[in-house]
């Protein structure tokens, strides 16, 4: 029986296969699978918010600022939507990150490389 035990809500993210997305009138790389559980009804189907987002982008601290430190941009939400498991898939599921990042990287037709 699936479970809604593990957290992705840690900010565990996958690394895909780069695909390219058109937002806002611009062509942009989506290089991130980020979900989270939105609902889980502990029998029977669990549902998960995705987002296929750009790799962050660290600036790194000028040297010759003694305070300075390195800066994390976020990258940028390129595409999302929900993904609900249900059924055998649910019951396969023991929880773990992996299994549910691989179903929702099947679901939305990208492939993880990490």
């Amino acid at each position: 029986m699936g479970s809604s035990n593990i957290s992705l809500t840690k900010n565990i993210m996958k690394q895909i296969q780069p695909i390219s997305i058109w937002k806002n009138g611009a062509l942009k790389t989506a290089s991130i699978l980020d979900a989270i559980i939105i609902n889980d009804n502990m029998s029977s189907s669990c549902t998960f918010y995705w987002t296929l987002k750009e790799a962050d982008t660290i600036v790194s601290a000028d040297p010759d600022i003694e305070e300075s430190t390195d800066q994390t941009i976020t990258g940028e939400n390129l595409a999302d939507g929900n993904v609900t498991m249900s059924g055998e898939d649910y019951e396969l599921w023991k929880g773990g990150n992996d299994y549910a990042f691989n179903y929702i990287a099947k679901q939305i037709n990208v492939q993880i490389i990490n």
